[in-house]
């Protein structure tokens, strides 16, 4: 029997993979990995930084990989896995090792809850890649929940004696973190906010106020800022949804004035 030829095209996808955009990626999965360690081993604080760092290569791989023009599946997937691990795993037992643990069974169960919801979270975006309005998130982003969680960790360390008792309060924000990313709810994406572009003034100065507040208290502005975000998907949703009735509204009120003077 002869030996089936691959096609031209088959070879070519088979070719390689490129390296700058998933190196990053890996780099965002060690750090991922070394905030597990961390959390092991008591350093909580180190834990959640590791997060914050893995999000700022979270970001970074994507860019690059469309401004070099080396977007690939082979990326888009090893890019889910790193998160999974950075933004799910990571955040799910730094949260249980730190505030859940004495909660015993219902601790662990949250800190599990939030690793799968995150994990159908990022199943559901990457089969939702072209079929949704890009400028919005449907349900919060794993990225933004790992962050809430890291921020509020860092925050409370800022704060001492001087932080509430945590063990309630993370328990059930770890619930409606995990609960809002399974939801509908949409979260605005910033895909189509473009820094290179023209800006009015204010803007600028926008920017420049912003980055002095979070400059003057990092670790509790990260932390107001990302329950902000939070906050507002909830908010934007009945927006969208107060605009859409508006809308349905509107064409019934037409078409009813058209059958009326169709009928006169």
């Amino acid at each position: 029997m002869s030996r089936r030829r691959k096609k031209p095209k088959d070879r070519k996808r088979f070719r390689g993979i490129y390296i700058l955009p998933n190196l990053i990626t890996t780099a965002s999965l060690f750090a991922g990995f070394y905030a597990i360690i961390e959390s092991i081993n008591g350093g909580f604080e180190i834990a959640a930084m590791a997060i914050l760092v893995s999000l700022v290569l979270d970001g970074l791989d994507g860019r690059i990989a469309r401004i070099t023009n080396s977007a690939s599946s082979f990326g888009v997937q090893y890019d889910s896995l790193a998160d999974l691990v950075a933004f799910g795993v990571a955040p799910g037992l730094l949260v249980y090792l730190w505030a859940l643990k004495p909660y015993g069974r219902y601790g662990w169960v949250a800190a599990f809850l939030f690793m799968v919801c995150g994990a159908l979270r990022l199943a559901r975006f990457n089969v939702q890649i072209g079929e949704i309005d890009p400028r919005y998130f449907n349900g919060l982003p794993i990225p933004a929940a790992a962050t809430m969680v890291a921020t509020s960790i860092l925050m409370y360390h800022d704060l001492g004696e001087w932080a509430f008792s945590r063990h309630v309060f993370i328990l059930i924000m770890i619930y409606i973190l995990s609960f809002l990313m399974v939801s509908n709810i949409k979260f605005y994406s910033f895909k189509k906010f473009e820094l290179f572009k023209r800006k009015p003034f204010p803007v600028l100065v926008g920017a420049v106020l912003l980055f002095l507040v979070i400059a003057i208290e990092p670790k509790l502005m990260g932390c107001l800022l990302m329950a902000a975000y939070v906050i507002s998907g909830p908010l934007l949703s009945l927006l969208l949804l107060w605009k859409r009735r508006n809308l349905e509204n509107s064409h019934d009120e037409e078409s009813l004035e058209s059958k009326t003077s169709e009928a006169s």
